[in-house]
């Protein structure tokens, strides 16, 4: 799984990245175009655990890629990379289905802490790494062997991110998480993005888990958090 996909048209910058995470570690594939990228990963898809993404690129956009990676593989992290800084661009990225996002210039270094805690989430997340349970609340079960949320007994398609704010939702039941704790637990301590991500992947969370009724489930603690309602 220590396996990355590039996606970037500038030579320069998927030069500069491949070098820097082969330095760290990891096996790198680039790709120069969407298109490229798409043939690379579907070559061998469960071989990667992070895929980069520049938004922009020439035919097919990032964002494009990045939904169809995701409608595949819930479990492969994905880093948006931009040089746009508007907010809806970055909102438009989560809510496509990545895990973070990385804001043109950026530093190399910060890059790859990113990289790095995304792949110890994943690796931490293997059936082989943990023992497994089923914490159960109301209609949901949450198996932590499979990784897989069911509710009435109906599977719901995680990215990991969303199942590991499950998994602390469902360990703190009618309590109120306030967004930093949340922040901390799913995408670490050392995280330095937006805290606006935790309320972009709750919104994903309850688009999956809540009925066309309203919200019943993640309650909006307001100027706070989130609760877990079962």
């Amino acid at each position: 799984m220590k396996k990355v996909l590039v996606v970037e048209d500038e030579y320069a910058i998927r030069d500069l990245v491949t070098l820097n995470l082969k330095l760290a570690g990891y096996e790198v594939l680039g790709a120069e175009s969407a298109e490229h990228g798409l043939e690379l990963y579907n070559e061998a898809p469960e071989s990667f655990g992070i895929a980069l993404l520049d938004i922009m690129l020439p035919g097919m956009s990032g964002l494009e890629l990045c939904g169809l990676i995701r409608k595949e593989n819930s479990r492969i992290g994905i880093i948006m990379l931009t040089a746009r800084t508007q907010e809806e661009d970055k909102i438009e990225g989560l809510a496509t289905g990545a895990d973070d996002y990385v804001t043109k210039p950026f530093s190399i270094k910060e890059l790859v802490a990113r990289v790095d805690a995304i792949y110890r989430r994943i690796s931490a997340s293997s059936p082989a790494s943990r023992e497994g349970k089923k914490l159960i609340s109301g209609d949901f079960v949450l198996d932590t062997n499979s990784r897989i949320l069911t509710k009435n007994g109906k599977e719901l398609n995680l990215t990991q991110v969303e199942y590991q704010i499950m998994e602390l939702f469902f360990e703190n039941p009618g309590v109120a998480l306030d967004r930093d704790r949340i922040l901390k637990a799913v995408w670490g301590k050392n995280y330095y993005g937006d805290i606006k991500i935790v309320d972009v992947n709750v919104c994903r969370l309850r688009n999956k888990i809540e009925d066309d009724s309203g919200v019943k489930h993640i309650a909006t603690v307001w100027g706070y958090g989130y609760r877990w309602n079962a």
